[in-house]
């Protein structure tokens, strides 16, 4: 790998510690923020709904600016957009303003929502380039901020450390990484409009588009997406408290599960390239769905909380691979791979917005244990669909010298 590729792949791994770690120590400061704005359980929803309109807008935008533009300044915007978001929740709370928390969470999730689009193109042409499997792993450092953020916002809750000056600081360590890691991202990747060289490009471009939604290995491999998303997502929202409700764990231990689960989800993906190279994408997301079924298959029928917080282990490291998987095969699949990625990560993305609130209805008419029987039934789906993804090492690319240039503008 030359000095170049190597400074891009480290950028883009903290392009993605950058949202773990921003998300992780919002969500550990919600009671405070709750307690800040005096809302109730039914206002806090409503100020949640922020972030789902800004994630949704993100999403819907996010490949039709990485096609205008490329996937760097939508990479740099989406990140300025969480530091922005950080400072405004903050101040927001401290005001003790739902409506600013809320503004604050809808750029927040517009951030997020746009800017891990283009960096999971730009993972996967870094792929392509060097042959080598790098999106697992990119998805671990996410899961490895969630990790650190959580440690730290646990760390401010208990010594009584303010919202605003936790969050500020976080934005100030976010702004600082984002300066170090733009500049090793390099122009015009997944750009198809706006430039003379691309015209022909971006017209075939336009043709192909609406037969994607017809391409049948690009669904199925959507398919994937949705389901090991939906399992991310449901242990995400729904995990502390199905152990609470359902298992009858104390909070504090419902807690340490999910971390438990977070750490899964970290091991599985920095060593899931491992796996990917010596066994191939199909066997290595038959096994992931296989595993994160028997895991939620254990957490709804186990009459022992010990067995059911066990079983947890089982679905982090299930859920770890699926979504990245899928993405990596999702731009191997046929030509305009930023269209085929885009498209394939919000399915995905869908999948965590609207499936934790769709649990929650379940969980209010037949409990949170058995509305996991959803999650689970789309996760058995997933190890019939693995074949989509293509059971083959990855090889090298070896492109023309003009196609390795980036495109800049004119």
């Amino acid at each position: 790998m030359d000095p170049a590729t190597r400074r891009r792949r480290t950028a883009l791994f903290l392009f993605f510690l950058i949202p773990g770690l921003s998300m992780s120590s919002w969500v550990t400061r919600t009671p405070d923020v709750r307690d800040l704005l005096g809302a109730s359980t039914a206002q806090m929803g409503l100020v949640l709904f922020g972030l789902s309109v800004g994630s949704m807008l993100g999403i819907l935008c996010s490949g039709a600016l990485v096609a205008r533009f490329g996937t760097r300044p939508v990479m740099g915007v989406g990140t300025l957009l969480v530091v922005l978001a950080l400072a405004v929740v903050g101040g927001g709370a401290v005001l003790s303003s739902s409506p600013v928390v809320a503004a604050g969470l809808l750029l927040f999730g517009a951030g997020m929502g746009g800017g891990e689009i283009a960096i999971n193109v730009d993972g996967a042409e870094v792929e392509r380039i060097t042959g080598r499997t790098v999106l697992p792993t990119l998805h671990g450092f996410f899961s490895l901020g969630t990790v650190v953020g959580a440690a730290l916002g646990i760390l401010c809750t208990a010594v009584g450390f303010p919202v605003l000056w936790h969050l500020a600081a976080m934005a100030a360590v976010t702004l600082a990484l984002l300066a170090h890691a733009i500049r090793a991202i390099p122009a015009g990747v997944g750009r198809t409009r706006g430039t003379k060289e691309h015209r022909e490009a971006d017209a075939e471009a336009r043709q192909s588009r609406p037969a994607l939604r017809k391409d049948r290995t690009l669904l199925l491999i959507g398919g994937i997406v949705l389901a090991m998303a939906l399992a991310e997502g449901a242990a995400n929202d729904w995990l502390p408290l199905l152990m609470v409700d359902g298992h009858g764990m104390d909070p504090a231990l419902g807690s340490a599960v999910f971390a438990g689960f977070a750490a899964a989800m970290t091991i599985g993906r920095f060593t899931g390239g491992l796996f990917i190279d010596r066994f191939g994408r199909t066997a290595v997301v038959r096994a992931s769905a296989i595993s994160a079924a028997l895991g939620l298959a254990l957490v709804v029928f186990a009459g022992s909380p010990v067995l059911a917080g066990a079983a947890v282990l089982f679905w982090g490291l299930g859920a770890s691979l699926g979504f990245p998987l899928a993405l990596s095969a999702a731009g191997d699949s046929g030509p305009d791979p930023a269209a085929r990625v885009s498209l394939v990560a919000m399915i995905g993305y869908v999948a965590f917005l609207v499936g934790p609130p769709g649990l929650g209805f379940l969980g209010d008419h037949y409990g949170l244990r058995y509305a996991m029987l959803a999650v689970l039934a789309f996760v058995a789906v997933a190890v019939f669909l693995a074949p989509a993804v293509g059971g083959t090492r990855r090889t090298a690319v070896t492109r023309p010298a003009a196609e390795q240039q980036p495109v800049r503008d004119r």
